[in-house]
């Protein structure tokens, strides 16, 4: 038996310990979240909903935190280069970027850390990347890691390293995915499969049809996403999960397009002789004609999960009103679900949007000043 906040005994007689936790987070703290903003009038909701650009304050939460680490980050010592990057890519989603000093102490610490480990190289090439600047890019160590993890997400770690310092060869491609085979499925290995399987242009080995209907299950009634079949909601799964649908409507959108480029040009294969019969500048001229996109890249494909309702629960639940994000409400911010809530909040927003075009009003929510 347990009791709720509202004092009322409930009986859970064949809950598991992860189901008896979910109804606890759920009953007595999400869901009260969420009644009492539906109680609230409409200017108190319009503020809330707006709270992310309070930018000064996850603005000092993240400086802070790249300047100097607190204690309870002693644990995090060899993952500096992880926190480094989880700050300056939150920073960057702001729109926003480092002083010069910070950023040349930055580059300089990166620069002393380039060892032979898969996942803090990879925090520090994108860190490096989205800083940009040219000593940032001229301090990256151009080689590839022979040794490793052995598993899925090092596959991706090596291919992503690889294919941002243009690097990928067929060395690296030969050896597939190199994930355990029977193992639960999990939001960041299927992320890392797919990813990297797109990075080398093998999409199609996978079952794209099982993956998709894993995936759009893992939204949960709080409308935030679990990293795993049964578990808890969690903040940091919004870029993991919404991610990987993004990158399937991806997929959708090329498959149109190539199914409409191909009935087209097969509709137009008897034209062929026209072609070849006309002079040198019309030919140069129809040629550049295959360039042209089919219409269907051109359609705003529906996003296959609640993204305005996810939105909602990384804003009302996970947001830290001092600044910084959370795994979910009763917990600590910290760094790490701060870059990847951000970043899937981001995702969210462009789920209707087609290539690098900027979302509509009515696919963000709250006031458009909330765009990442």
């Amino acid at each position: 038996m347990l009791a709720s906040s509202s004092g009322v005994i409930k009986e859970l007689p064949s809950m598991t310990v992860s189901q008896r936790e979910q109804f606890l987070v759920l009953n007595d703290v999400v869901f009260r979240i969420y009644s009492d903003f539906d109680a609230c009038d409409i200017a108190t909701q319009k503020f809330t909903y707006n709270r992310l650009f309070l930018i000064y304050k996850q603005l000092d939460y993240l400086t802070n935190g790249l300047r100097q680490r607190g204690p309870s980050l002693s644990s995090l010592d060899a993952n500096r280069p992880w926190l480094c990057y989880w700050i300056i890519h939150s920073i960057a989603l702001l729109g926003e970027s480092v002083d010069d000093d910070l950023e040349s102490n930055t580059i300089d610490f990166l620069g002393r850390c380039q060892l032979a480990h898969l996942g803090t190289s990879y925090a520090a090439v994108n860190t490096l990347v989205t800083l940009g600047i040219d000593k940032a890019l001229s301090s990256i160590d151009r080689w590839v890691l022979d040794v490793g993890e052995m598993d899925v997400r090092a596959c991706y770690l090596a291919i992503s390293i690889a294919s941002i310092l243009n690097i990928v060869d067929d060395e690296i491609t030969r050896g597939g995915i190199g994930g355990e085979p029977g193992s639960e499925a999990h939001a960041g290995n299927t992320y890392c499969g797919l990813a990297t399987m797109a990075l080398i242009t093998e999409v199609d080995r996978l079952n794209l049809d099982s993956l998709m209907d894993w995936v759009v299950h893992q939204q949960g009634v709080e409308m935030g996403f679990h990293g795993r079949t049964n578990k808890l909601v969690d903040g940091c799964y919004t870029f993991w999960q919404v991610n990987l649908l993004f990158l399937f409507v991806s997929f959708i959108r090329l498959f149109m397009c190539f199914h409409e480029y191909r009935s087209s040009h097969e509709e137009n294969a008897h034209d062929e002789d026209d072609l070849e019969d006309s002079d040198d500048d019309d030919s140069d001229e129809n040629s550049n004609e295959g360039l042209l996109l089919p219409f269907s890249y051109h359609l705003r494909v529906r996003p296959v999960f609640d993204s305005l309702n996810l939105q909602r629960y990384v804003i009302l639940c996970s947001m830290v009103l001092e600044g910084g994000l959370r795994n979910k409400p009763g917990k600590p911010r910290d760094f790490y679900h701060t870059g990847y809530c951000l970043s899937g909040l981001s995702v969210a927003q462009h789920a209707w949007s087609k290539d690098k075009d900027t979302p509509m009003n009515g696919d963000i929510l709250g006031s458009y000043a909330n765009h990442l």
